[in-house]
């Protein structure tokens, strides 16, 4: 009998390693995934602020925590290369035309170290890029190229400069040639998608 239940914990227990090894390699980042599972409280701790921001910009809040998963890992502190700032990487040039746009007076480009002032400049242009793809079958990939490489690249990609004349993903995605990018668009949706099947940010 003891002998039965060893068994029986061992086949158990490889099968609960098998699911979480299974699942870690869907999510985008298997060993960035299992260190989310040993220090969860880092990678949650701004979940109410990304739900309530996403919500107000008309987004799935695990799009845009899949977007900050990318971009800094979590960290508000993180200045990028080319002087991207905050949690969702927001470059001073995309945050001017949100406080523009938004009538937020006296920005100041320090202030997207702020994890709120970031994520809304970050959601706002976001929410823009998928406006600006919405007649595709789905903008996401389309968004997503926008918010990495910029506007005029992906029109070149999607194949001219008019937004509403469809193309697939398959062969929009074929056309991008910038391998950053690329690997940008496949990394930020497998992670969205991981939080989907998973269910919770």
């Amino acid at each position: 009998m003891a002998r039965f239940t060893f068994k029986f914990l061992l086949c158990l227990l490889l099968a609960v390693a098998v699911s979480f090894g299974f699942l870690a390699v869907r999510s985008g980042d298997p060993l960035y995934t299992i260190y989310e599972w040993m220090s969860p409280a880092r990678f949650q701790q701004y979940d109410r602020l990304i739900t309530a921001v996403a919500n107000e910009h008309h987004l799935d809040p695990m799009l845009v925590k899949a977007v900050v998963w990318r971009e800094s890992r979590f960290d508000p502190q993180k200045y990028g290369t080319a002087g991207e700032r905050g949690l969702m990487q927001v470059t001073e040039n995309a945050a001017n035309e949100w406080a523009r746009e938004t009538k937020v007076d006296n920005f100041r480009a320090e202030e997207l170290f702020d994890p709120r002032k970031n994520l809304e400049a970050g959601s706002w242009y976001l929410h823009r890029a998928l406006q600006h793809w919405e007649e595709q079958p789905d903008p996401v990939p389309f968004a997503l190229a926008e918010y990495n490489a910029g506007a005029s690249r992906v029109q070149r990609w999607a194949g001219g400069s008019d937004a509403a004349a469809t193309i697939s993903p398959h062969d929009f995605l074929a056309n991008i040639d910038f391998r950053g990018t690329r690997n940008y668009i496949d990394t930020v949706i497998a992670r969205y998608q991981f939080y989907k099947r998973r269910g919770r940010m």
